[in-house]
């Protein structure tokens, strides 16, 4: 009995019914062992499914679930014995089976462009013992496709760029849609393109899709910007298909289609005569419709009386024509200037040229304004010689400068000082002779830098200055003298013609053909039996011995004077005194001692014996004065009163500070007695010379009036009022502080001194009732002040 399984098709109420069977693979008999021949009888090996392609439609959309198909075993009686398993992609999620009588059904919605197949496996199993009654067989489930996507663009919108007048055809860009759909199966990818929006400037190719100019000459200045709306349709453009749109926003690009043109046939502009080298006098502007480096212009000036003092350039926008100053102006020379100019493009293109070139022409006149300008001198700056012998008031050179301007005003010349600080040179006012008025040296100073300034007369702000260098030429003024320190030695044992010392000359001049000195010995030295001179025609001479035996206890010390002279006109000469110690030496010739002290001292008398002497008689005489000094501040002054003085010191400072170290006694005797003071050839002791002056004779007359205990009073107040009346009087005061007002004095003791015997407060307010007087004692111990004037 042949046993074979049956594969139904669910079919679609949209789709007719299909069926499609395959033979099993049980149905092929594999040959028996030992049959050579492999016919042996075909025989049942092994059961296996018959598997087949399941079709359904995407996108269903009714309640139930959608039956695909079923699956059936030839060992199914019907009684539920068998149970079906359906595995693989989307088993128990899209798709179900029923287990009993194998009817598979998809529980969701299907969708081709997500998926558009599915694999399963099918089984067959003995629902009692779970024993596969039939091998594993593996199907397919494809979805079919309908039209249920409209194509889209998928870099819509679009940015483009095509040149203004382009020709017709010219492509701008390609568009292409996509259509998910199925494109193998019937016309739902198939895409036809339309223009919506953007005739009759372009069109698109149905088929392609490529966007092109429809529209010549196009131009960019008219208008830029374009908007174009595509729309993409499938079904081959058939009515019902699905479209998508998109759009595309077109730009024209510039090119050089239009020529400059001057915004003025005319330009009027105006400069400063002062304005500076590359100054900007103005600009001008040939306008280009173009845009970028179509519109980018070169200037040059072609005509005009200004080519040569005018130069124009292009400013960095590469649009405008700068003119600036090429050359220094002079109103009064030459007042306007006229210039052509032309304006070409930089990058022309020959496409475009039949309108003509592209360059434009225009006229600039320039107005040089007048300034008032400072004085000009004749020279940039001045050079001049001048030995340095000449006299006092000699003229330099003159400098010159005029006003340029049109009235010409007068002009000042004056030195600048601090070009000439120790004033050497002075110019006259109104001519500009330069003059000396000191004496020079090229020795001290060899150049003079002088600046030499030129003010306008009706208007002192317009100042010019110019330099004026003065070499001061040498003149043989100076004598040669010795160059070295004028002092050298001769030993002992000197022989005769031995050479003693070479010297040498200078002299600060500075003569053209070099210095040449010439020595000898002076005319009261010419005869000398020590030494001899030799003038080695170099510039150098030596000192040479005439004997031999020297000895320092005969005489230690020679005075040689040398005779130099130079040999430049005027001749200039000098003797120097060249001193030569007589010295012991050693056996090398190197001085050891050149005293005589060793040859005139007893032999028993050592050197620092004699030292020792020396210093103790110093210190002798430095005690001696300490005593007569200390001597004098003992002194007593001489007292008028019985008892016994209390004063206190004046206290003079030389500087600020010290403390109490630099004090100096005031002898009082000279104001208890001031006629002891002025006895003619007695000078004060406690006062310095320039003190002194406050302290000459005062007549008696000046103190008639006091009373016999107030003569310090009047000559106090006579001092006073000599001091006051001095001119030379130095400018400060003489303060002296007194223990006792003196005899019959209403005010008492006014010392400190006695002041601490008592610890009550005091009180001043008496210090009022004793008139004027007191009114500036009154004020220090803080009585009211009054309204009357102070006396001193």
């Amino acid at each position: 009995m042949r046993t074979q399984l049956d594969l139904r098709l669910a079919v679609s109420r949209w789709v007719p019914l299909t069926l499609l069977m395959v033979l099993p693979h049980s149905f092929v008999a594999e040959p028996a062992e030992g049959d050579p021949g492999g016919s042996a009888l075909l025989q049942r090996v092994k059961r296996g499914w018959v598997w087949n392609q399941f079709f359904v439609l995407e996108e269903y959309t009714g309640l139930e679930p959608l039956y695909i198909g079923k699956l059936h075993s030839d060992m199914d009686k019907g009684d539920g014995s068998i149970r079906y398993i359906l595995t693989g992609e989307g088993a128990g999620t899209t798709f179900t089976i029923d287990d009993s009588t194998g009817d598979i059904h998809a529980i969701q919605r299907l969708d081709r462009e997500v998926k558009s197949q599915y694999v399963l496996r099918a089984q067959a199993r003995n629902r009692l013992t779970d024993m596969p009654l039939e091998p594993e067989s593996e199907f397919i489930v494809k979805i079919q496709d309908i039209n249920d996507n409209e194509p889209k663009f998928l870099d819509g919108p679009y940015q483009a760029t095509v040149p203004e007048m382009s020709k017709v055809g010219t492509p701008v860009i390609q568009l292409t849609a996509t259509d998910a759909d199925d494109p193998t199966y019937g016309n739902s990818a198939r895409v036809v393109y339309s223009i919506l929006e953007g005739q009759p400037y372009f069109s698109v190719d149905a088929k392609t899709g490529m966007v092109r100019v429809s529209l010549a000459d196009m131009d960019r200045e008219t208008r830029e910007n374009y908007t174009v709306v595509i729309q993409a349709k499938d079904m081959g453009g058939q009515l019902g298909g699905l479209a998508g749109t998109t759009t595309i926003n077109i730009t024209l690009s510039d090119v050089n289609d239009n020529a400059p043109v001057f915004d003025q046939r005319l330009y009027q502009m105006s400069v400063l005569e002062s304005a500076p080298m590359g100054s900007v006098v103005g600009r001008i502007w040939a306008k280009d419709r173009d845009v970028g480096v179509n519109a980018e212009m070169k200037y040059r000036i072609i005509d005009g009386d200004g080519r040569d003092t005018f130069d124009i350039s292009t400013d960095p926008t590469n649009r405008f024509g700068i003119i600036m100053v090429k050359k220094l102006l002079d109103f009064e020379k030459k007042p306007s200037y006229t210039l052509k100019v032309e304006g070409v493009n930089t990058h022309p293109d020959l496409t475009f040229q039949n309108p003509g070139p592209f360059k434009d022409v225009t006229i600039v006149h320039v107005s040089v304004e007048d300034v008032d300008e400072p004085p000009l001198f004749d020279s940039a700056a001045y050079y001049m010689e001048l030995p340095e012998d000449a006299e006092i008031g000699t003229v330099v050179r003159t400098v010159t400068a005029r006003d340029p301007d049109a009235a010409n005003n007068t002009v000042r010349y004056s030195i600048e000082k601090t070009s000439d600080p120790d004033k050497f040179f002075y110019i006259e006012l109104t001519s500009g002779s330069l003059m000396t008025v000191r004496s020079l040296d090229r020795e001290e100073i060899s150049w003079h830098n002088i600046t030499v300034l030129a003010m306008e007369m009706n208007n002192p702000s317009q100042i010019s200055s110019v330099s004026v260098a003065v070499k001061v030429l040498d003149v043989n003024d100076n004598p040669p003298s010795l160059t070295h320190y004028l002092e050298t030695y001769v030993c002992e044992n000197a022989k005769a013609g031995q050479l003693v010392e070479t010297v040498t000359a200078v002299d600060p001049d500075e003569p053209p053909a070099g210095q040449h000195f010439h020595y000898s010995l002076a005319p009261e030295a010419a005869n000398n039996p020590n030494f001899t001179l030799r003038d080695n025609q170099d510039n150098t001479a030596w000192i040479l011995t005439r004997r031999s035996s020297w000895s320092q206890k005969d005489q230690t010390v020679f005075y040689l004077p040398i005779f130099i002279s130079d040999d430049e006109q005027p001749v200039q000469t000098s003797t120097s005194t060249l001193t030569v110690r007589v010295c012991s030496c050693d056996h090398e010739g190197n001085a050891m001692s050149c005293n005589a002290e060793a040859y005139s001292l007893p032999a028993s008398l050592s050197r620092g014996a004699l030292i020792a002497i020396l210093a103790c008689i110093f210190v002798l005489l430095v005690m001696i004065l300490l005593m007569l000094s200390l001597r004098s501040h003992w002194k007593k002054p001489y007292l008028c009163d019985e008892e016994e003085n209390i004063h206190e010191n004046i206290v003079r400072y030389d500087d600020e500070g010290g403390g109490e170290e630099d004090t100096e006694a005031f002898d009082i005797a000279a104001m208890w007695n001031p006629r002891e003071v002025h006895h003619r050839g007695k000078t004060r002791q406690d006062m310095l010379p320039e003190i002194e002056s406050l302290s000459r004779y005062v007549p008696q007359a000046c103190v008639v009036g006091g009373r016999g205990d107030g003569n310090v009073h009047g000559y106090v107040l006579a001092k006073l009022l000599e001091a006051d009346g001095d001119p030379c009087a130095p400018p400060y005061d003489s303060l002296q502080t007194y223990a006792y007002e003196g005899d019959g004095s209403i005010a008492e003791s006014l010392s400190s001194l006695q002041s601490g015997n008592s610890n009550a407060d005091h009180e001043y307010d008496y210090l009022n009732d004793w008139g004027p007087r007191f009114k500036k004692l009154a004020e220090m111990y803080g009585v009211v002040e009054t309204s009357s004037p102070p006396v001193w």
